[in-house]
C-alpha cells in the first residue's frame, strides 16, 4: 500500500470543511464530543489533585456519605 503525503495546509483545509460540514449537518455530535473532552479533562485534573493530597481511609468516606 502507498502513503498518501499531505501537506500542513491542505490536511488544515480538509480538516476545516470536515469541522464545518459536521457542525452543519450533526450539531448534536459536535456537542457531544466537546461535552466528553471536557469531562475528561475535568477528571484528570481531579486525578492530578487527588495524587497531591493525603490518603483518607474507606470508612471515612463512607462515613461521610452517609
Amino acid at each position: 500500500m502507498s502513503a498518501v503525503v499531505i501537506d500542513d495546509q491542505t490536511l488544515r483545509g480538509l480538516l476545516k470543511e470536515a469541522l464545518i460540514e459536521v457542525m452543519q449537518e450533526r450539531p448534536e455530535l459536535l456537542s457531544a464530543v466537546l461535552a466528553e473532552a471536557m469531562e475528561e479533562v475535568g477528571l484528570a485534573e481531579a486525578i492530578r489533585q487527588g495524587a497531591q493530597t493525603a490518603t483518607v481511609a474507606k470508612s471515612t468516606v463512607l462515613k461521610a456519605l452517609e
